[in-house]
Formats: C-alpha cells, sequence, structure tokens
C-alpha cells in the first residue's frame, strides 16, 4: 500500500471537487497561522531589546493576511452557497471561518506589541516584570501546541489549552501588581508602566484568541460546543429563600 500524502488536517470523504476545495482552505488557514505566530514571536522578540524597526516589516505581513482572511472568508462563503454543506463538511466550513478571523486578530496583536516597543522612553530595555517575561515564553509556545492541535485535529490537546488560558489571565492579574511596583521603583516611569500594562493586555487577548480556536477544535471534532458545557457544569444559582 502507498503512503497517503501529508495535508493539513485529516482527510475525509472521497476526493470530489468539493473536498479537494476544503483541503486547500484548510491548507491556506495552516499558512496564515504559522505567519502569525511567527508575527508574533517575532515582536516579542524584538520587544525585549526594543527593536523600532520592526513594526515597519511587521505591518506589511500583516497586510498579507488581511488579504488572505478575506479571500479565504469569500472562498468559504461560496462554497456555503453553491455546495450547501450538511453534517461534518458544515462544521468544518465554520471552523475555517472562525479560526480565520482570529487568526487575523492574532496578526493584530502581534503588530500592537511591535507598535509599543517603539513608544518607550530610554535607549535600553528597562527590567521587564516576571509575569510578562513568562506571558511572553507562554503565549508564543501556546500558540504552536495549537497549530499542532488543529493539524491533528486533537480535541485532547485543544482542552488542555482552553486550561491553559486560565494560566495566562493568572498572569495577566500578576502583571497589573508588579507594573505598579515597577513605577514606583523606577523613576519617571510613569509612561513606560503604561506601556507594559497595555503589553500585557496584548499577550493575554491572543491567549484568549488562542482558547476560543481550541474550543472550535473540539467542536469540529466531537461536534460538542465548550462554552455551553461549562454553563451545565456551573452550579446553578438558587433562588432566594431556598436551602
Amino acid at each position: 500500500m502507498q503512503p497517503q500524502p501529508s495535508e493539513p488536517f485529516k482527510n475525509h470523504g472521497s476526493r470530489s471537487v468539493f473536498d479537494r476545495e476544503l483541503i486547500s482552505l484548510r491548507r491556506r488557514v495552516a499558512q496564515q497561522a504559522t505567519l502569525a505566530i511567527s508575527m508574533l514571536q517575532e515582536a516579542i522578540e524584538g520587544l525585549w531589546r526594543l527593536d523600532r524597526t520592526i513594526a515597519d516589516t511587521l505591518k506589511l505581513r500583516d497586510n498579507t493576511i488581511d488579504d488572505e482572511e478575506v479571500a479565504i472568508e469569500q472562498a468559504c462563503f461560496r462554497l456555503l452557497a453553491l455546495q450547501q454543506p450538511v453534517a461534518r463538511d458544515f462544521r468544518i466550513l465554520a471552523f475555517i471561518l472562525r479560526v480565520n478571523g482570529d487568526l487575523e486578530r492574532v496578526a493584530d496583536h502581534a503588530c500592537s506589541v511591535a507598535k509599543v516597543a517603539r513608544k518607550f522612553e530610554g535607549d535600553t530595555p528597562p527590567k521587564w516584570p516576571t509575569a510578562l517575561l513568562e506571558m511572553g515564553d507562554r503565549v508564543p509556545y501556546m500558540c504552536q501546541r495549537l497549530r499542532r492541535a488543529v493539524l491533528d485535529e486533537d480535541a485532547a490537546a485543544a482542552r488542555a489549552l482552553i486550561a491553559e488560558d486560565e494560566t495566562i489571565d493568572a498572569l495577566h492579574k500578576q502583571l497589573f501588581t508588579e507594573t505598579i511596583a515597577f513605577m514606583r521603583r523606577e523613576p519617571d516611569s510613569e509612561a513606560n508602566g503604561l506601556h507594559i500594562a497595555r503589553l500585557g493586555r496584548e499577550l493575554e487577548r491572543v491567549g484568549d484568541l488562542m482558547a476560543n480556536i481550541a474550543e472550535d477544535v473540539v467542536y469540529l471534532v466531537t461536534g460538542s460546543i465548550v462554552r455551553h458545557e461549562k454553563h451545565a457544569n456551573s452550579p446553578r444559582e438558587k433562588p432566594p429563600g431556598t436551602v
């Protein structure tokens, strides 16, 4: 038996025209993910050394992602209108549409990180808060692992990443405290402190987007809507007067 060619995501069904178009869309989304993640990593690496030139480079790549995001969306709508997919094929197209938009926003946040690096006062990087450094390590790694979960359609790995977003949220809260301490410790550091807080918000939002995509992976593979599971498993509030 000859080995089958490797494709982004698993191939389901016959190799009809519709199937080939779905595979093409999957490949394009995987390429978007690779580009968006690399932009985020470069933005963070540039931030640590206060590279004020990287924003211009990332902006050009962000324009490419913006154009492709629109093209992928249009291709999905065309398939929805002409093929009227049902069951799993519909879930795949819904997944592609949602992930496509989230990846475009990841690229936007990467550009925002690079722009903030331009605004820091002074020629040398400040002593970065511990929470920000950890977020700068964890968030890109979370992106890489999620990309693998998407390609493998791994619902278990996706669920683990949903839970990991809570760690990012906790670090974001910790950063608030550390930023206040930074501004009290360093003279005339209020502006830089505000920039640090902004960076934390940008990275926290990327973590939220990764959690969103992870929920979409679970939906794609199982048909289960994670936010509904959370609601069903949360303790119900008792009416007043009840024990």
